[in-house]
């Protein structure tokens, strides 16, 4: 049983390092989008 606990936070902090760089990157993307707008007006 020690085994599949042991899977099974992996897993959670996969998906959880996962979505915190998918967001990170995507926040990333709006800052220079939000930046590249405001110069080329």
């Amino acid at each position: 049983m020690e085994k599949k606990d042991w899977k099974t936070w992996l897993r959670r902090f996969g998906v959880a390092g996962f979505m915190f760089f998918f967001i990170k990157g995507l926040l990333w993307l709006a800052v220079f989008f939000g930046l590249w707008r405001v110069g080329c007006s």
